[in-house]
């Protein structure tokens, strides 16, 4: 009997060993992951996700795919900012939101950025029926061009099928996004 509450013991520690370096190691991937997938800007993001009825998380995804959080970044085609937003498309938003806009300043506020960013994904999640999936293809590609592939039948209009994006950058976008929403949502619960 003895020897038997002796091995129940010695299982029960390493089964308790085992359960503190799992919950240790997983302590240590969430803050490694947190750094590589951090939440900045949260007062802006919350307060226009909000405002514009768009899921705070998939703000966040598009920004860390945009600009990695960096509100000084300048793609090679000229989007700016934190959500990489085009100064014409941007300067459109702002007219619409009755918003002072200065050309060559105003998108390297992170404020205002994400502001003009999340109303113009807004318009795009109206625009396709709340569909994120075609909305954050518009993101990238933009309306004509989904419009031409939905027409063309190259994607549906549902969305269902989203791997079918022609624009292999666009492509990859929209399943970068797709992933870090996921680790997000999964990180930060």
């Amino acid at each position: 009997m003895q020897k038997k509450i002796i091995k129940i013991t010695i299982v029960l520690t390493i089964i308790t060993l085992v359960a503190i370096l799992l919950f240790g190691v997983f302590k240590v991937q969430n803050i490694v992951l947190k750094k590589i997938y951090p939440m900045k800007y949260t007062e802006y993001v919350y307060k226009y996700a909000k405002e514009y009825n768009v899921d705070p998380v998939l703000v966040f995804a598009i920004i860390k795919a945009e600009s990695n959080f960096n509100p000084n970044v300048v793609s090679s085609s000229n989007a700016i900012g934190l959500m990489q937003l085009m100064e014409a498309t941007a300067e459109e938003i702002a007219r619409n939101l009755e918003i002072d806009f200065v050309k060559g300043k105003s998108l390297y506020n992170p404020e205002l950025n994400i502001q003009l960013g999340t109303k113009y994904f807004s318009n795009l999640m109206k625009e396709y029926n709340n569909n994120y999936l075609l909305a954050l293809t518009a993101y990238n590609a933009g309306i004509g061009n989904v419009g031409r592939w939905i027409e063309q039948g190259i994607i549906k209009a549902d969305g269902s099928d989203i791997e079918n994006i022609p624009f292999k950058e666009t492509n990859n976008y929209v399943r970068k996004i797709l992933r870090d929403y996921k680790i997000y949502r999964e990180l930060y619960k």
